[in-house]
């Protein structure tokens, strides 16, 4: 499992939040943004992981932090396929975690920017967990990339939310549609909004963000008892 940032809640956890951050970053990255979200998170722990310092190809080779390899950015970009997978199988640790400490999987969240994106779009769909859903910002899909990857469940049962800026230099626009468009081809229940932004967030978003990720922990559910 990665090392992470950890925010306790102010009660008894009984649901829970993973965060990916994007290539360069930290599992600090998306820290400061908590009190943004209007949340009532009292009995929410957010995990924000660090990912792992590796070389990356578009960099000069140079050892950064980062999910996988990236070799170039443009659109047709080849993928690395089995970084990704790998970088999920952590986040199943993660998720298995939560899960032996009494949090129900339909009361996690998978949350990812850029890489970390697409990380948890991956993770999120092959998982055959009943994760709560996966909230996907200013990413891409990789899944058409890789014929081994299939739905560890009923794609209808995966609520996935898609964030994406029109003005965004770094991941264009379209592969945001993209990825919409092939996730809600293979069944899954999928959201979309476009916000006027760069490769980043902002503050309306995060709001929006906030609303979601209540929706989807809007529940009664009790936790899951230690065995």
């Amino acid at each position: 499992m990665f090392d992470a940032v950890v925010v306790e809640p102010t009660q008894s956890a009984d649901s829970a939040v993973i965060w990916l951050h994007g290539l360069g970053a930290s599992g600090h990255d998306f820290e400061p943004a908590l009190p943004l979200l209007g949340l009532e998170c009292a009995t929410t722990r957010f995990i924000f992981p660090h990912a792992p310092q590796i070389p990356v190809t578009v960099n000069g080779g140079m050892v950064m932090p980062a999910w996988y390899d990236i070799e170039y950015m443009d659109i047709d970009r080849t993928i690395d396929v089995r970084g990704i997978s790998q970088s999920a199988d952590r986040v199943d640790a993660i998720v298995e975690a939560q899960m032996d400490a009494g949090i129900l999987p339909n009361r996690i969240l998978l949350v990812g920017f850029s890489q970390g994106g697409a990380v948890a779009l991956y993770a999120g769909v092959r998982s055959k967990e009943p994760l709560a859903g996966i909230l996907a910002l200013s990413t891409y899909w990789v899944g058409d990339q890789d014929p081994t990857l299939s739905p560890g469940r009923d794609p209808e049962t995966l609520p996935i939310e898609i964030h994406h800026g029109t003005l965004d230099p770094v991941v264009p626009y379209v592969l945001g549609e993209q990825a919409r468009d092939s996730l809600s081809a293979l069944g899954y229940p999928v959201t979309f909004q476009a916000f006027a932004m760069p490769h980043s967030v902002v503050p309306e978003q995060l709001r929006a963000i906030g609303q979601w990720m209540a929706l989807r922990l809007n529940s009664d559910s009790p936790t899951r008892s230690k065995e």
